[in-house]
């Protein structure tokens, strides 16, 4: 049975529309063209910090984050770019008794900005920098599974990538529901990997409640 969930952060849980046009602004490129250059990045399978090298090469991420909240302009999200079913989905999963957790790739900045939004509202919040491994390295999901209060097989791992998300929760022994949105879950939709790995494909949180209690419908009248 799935007992825990836990959330990815961009693009499912946080629109990220608003931050990469800041960084489109802060390179000096039109936001569409930077738009397009990261879809074509990640379409390509490279990192999606190669897009950053097309306009500017030698960019180092952590130094330009550096620079802009320097500069005033950090990296910042709030309760207008959190997706409309957030809220309600989260409610639903706690009132059916499920342990809930948001784990991501994330700074120590973004980790603060999180728990100010959700600390209410899940069990647990916590960042690649908070913990010294990102995804998709299996340490992450170690992690996961050392903060989690159930068993890796009764973890639900949420998120929109199937490189960064899906493979190394499967790895791990977890189950994986794949939501399509964002350029990642856009992009790796239809391929043979985002089909066959996850155990949920979701266009939507709000069908998480009901897709778990059907799955642990079926687990029990295994059982």
């Amino acid at each position: 049975m799935i007992r825990a969930v836990v959330f990815d952060v961009g693009e499912c849980l946080v629109d990220e529309t608003r931050e990469y046009g800041t960084w489109a602004d802060w390179l000096g490129v039109p936001r569409h063209t930077f738009a397009a250059m990261f879809g074509a990045v990640i379409a390509q399978g490279r990192d999606y910090r190669e897009t950053f090298q097309e306009f500017r090469p030698g960019f180092d991420l952590y130094a330009e984050r550096e620079k802009r909240a320097r500069a005033g302009q950090p990296e910042t999200f709030d309760e207008t770019d959190l997706y409309d079913d957030v809220r309600p989905a989260l409610t639903q999963l706690r009132a059916d008794g499920l342990w809930l957790g948001i784990a991501g790739n994330q700074t120590v900045r973004a980790g603060h900005i999180l728990r100010g939004l959700f600390t209410s509202a899940v069990d647990l919040i916590g960042t690649s920098d908070d913990w010294g491994a990102s995804k998709p390295d299996p340490a992450f999901f170690v992690r996961v599974a050392d903060v989690v209060p159930h068993h890796p097989g009764e973890i639900l791992y949420v998120g929109d990538r199937v490189d960064n998300d899906l493979r190394p929760a499967v790895a791990a022994g977890m189950h994986t529901a794949l939501i399509r949105r964002g350029p990642w879950g856009t992009v790796q939709w239809h391929t043979a990997e985002a089909r066959d790995l996850p155990t949920f494909r979701i266009e939507s949180l709000a069908e998480l409640p009901t897709a778990i209690q059907k799955f642990n419908e079926r687990a029990r009248s295994r059982s």
